[in-house]
């Protein structure tokens, strides 16, 4: 068996730190991606006013509103969803003073998410 230089052995520790605190940074951010898609799906389904369930369809909320449309056919990218709660679209009022900028972030990136749009 051989055995490591001490320089080899500092490079492996080095290595092993770094890949772990990329790996606790990885987690970290899932965590955050999760803890925003609970909260769009919560403000989507009860929490805006009114609750965007009211009036789409979104399969993953078990929503089935017939006002607006159904965004499992329209699949808008999170950018599309925020701008139409800042500033409203078609009948849609805007939110933007019933929403927060977190609130807006949570529930574009879930609508995006759930719907499968493009990146």
């Amino acid at each position: 068996m051989k055995c490591l230089s001490v320089l080899q052995f500092q490079r492996i520790a080095r290595g092993g730190a770094i890949a772990a605190v990329v790996a606790g940074a990885c987690f970290q951010a899932q965590a955050a991606d999760e803890a925003q898609l609970k909260l769009g799906k919560d403000l989507f389904s009860k929490g805006s006013v009114p609750a965007c369930a009211v009036c789409h369809t979104l399969r993953d909320a078990g929503a089935e509103g017939a006002i607006g449309p159904s965004l499992d056919e329209v699949k808008p990218v999170a950018s599309r969803v925020a701008t139409a709660l800042r500033n409203g679209i078609g009948q849609m009022p805007s939110y933007a003073g019933r929403l927060d900028d977190k609130q807006i972030a949570a529930l574009s990136a879930y609508v995006a998410k759930v719907t499968g749009a493009a990146k």
